[in-house]
C-alpha cells in the first residue's frame, strides 16, 4: 500500500526486454534504498514491482525489477527510455503521517495529455482515456492517481472522456509530470474506494447494474403511490 506522495525520481539506467517481460534497473535511488530489503516493494510511476537486487551506495544507489507483460500491457512502463526519470515511493509504513489518499499500486490504465494551460506559477492539465470505462469512478474534487502521484481532480467532462488537475509550482517540482509534454501518456490508478462502492450496489441490486436500480426505483415509486392510492 501507497499513499501517492512521490519520494524520490529515479532515473532508468538499463532496460532488458524479451518475450515474458522486461527487466527495469532503475538508479539515482540510493535515498530511499537504506532500509530496502530484497522482495520488497516500490511503487514505479505508480507500479507496485518487487525488487529482485539492489545496491544501496553504488553508482548513487540503484535497484532492479521485473516487469510482467501484464504491467507493460496496462501501463506505459514498456515505453520507457533509458535516461527517463521515474517517480519512486516506498510502500508506506504504518509510523508514517497519511498525506495522500489509499494507493495500491495497481495501475487501471493509461490516458493521454491533451492540454497544459499555465495558471500563476501553476499548471492546468488536461487527459483524455482511449475510452469511457474509468470515468466512473473519478468525481470533481476527489482523488486519482497519476504515474503514482496521489492528486486532486479539478473537471470531469464525461462527454469528452476527460478530466483534469493542476499542479503547484512544488509539485511541478517534484514530480514527473510537470515536464511531460502534451500527447505523452500517464499511468492511471482510479480511487479504489469508487470501486468497492460500486461493487457493493451492484451486489445488492442482484448484479444488474444500471438496468437493477432502474428497477429498484421504479418499484419504489409503484409503492409510493399505491400508498396514496394512485394506481
Amino acid at each position: 500500500m501507497f499513499t501517492g506522495l512521490i519520494e524520490h525520481l529515479g532515473t532508468v539506467t538499463s532496460i532488458d526486454k524479451d518475450a515474458a517481460g522486461c527487466t527495469l534497473v532503475i538508479g539515482n535511488s540510493g535515498e530511499i534504498l537504506g532500509d530496502c530489503r530484497i522482495g520488497d516493494s516500490i511503487a514505479v510511476n505508480g507500479c507496485c514491482l518487487t525488487v529482485t537486487e539492489f545496491d544501496a551506495k553504488e553508482n548513487g544507489g540503484w535497484f532492479k525489477v521485473w516487469l510482467a507483460n501484464e504491467t507493460l500491457e496496462r501501463s506505459d512502463l514498456g515505453e520507457r527510455k533509458t535516461g527517463d526519470q521515474l517517480n519512486l515511493e516506498r510502500a508506506m509504513g504504518a509510523h508514517v503521517r497519511f498525506g495522500g489518499h489509499f494507493v495500491q499500486g495497481h495501475v487501471d490504465g493509461t490516458a493521454t495529455i491533451v492540454e497544459r494551460v499555465p495558471d500563476g506559477d501553476s499548471i492546468r492539465l488536461g487527459f483524455e482515456f482511449p475510452d469511457s470505462s474509468l470515468l466512473r469512478y473519478l468525481v470533481e474534487k476527489g482523488y486519482v492517481t497519476i504515474d503514482g502521484a496521489s492528486l486532486t481532480v479539478t473537471f470531469v467532462d464525461d462527454s469528452k472522456k476527460r478530466f483534469g488537475v493542476m499542479l503547484i509550482q512544488h509539485t511541478q517540482e517534484k514530480i514527473t509530470l510537470g515536464k511531460k509534454e502534451a500527447g505523452s501518456r500517464v499511468n492511471i490508478e482510479v480511487d479504489m474506494v469508487g470501486k468497492y462502492v460500486e461493487k457493493s450496489v451492484v451486489g445488492a441490486l442482484g448484479g444488474q447494474g444500471g438496468e437493477g436500480l432502474r428497477n429498484l426505483v421504479e418499484k419504489v415509486v409503484l409503492e409510493v403511490l399505491s400508498r396514496k392510492g394512485i394506481n
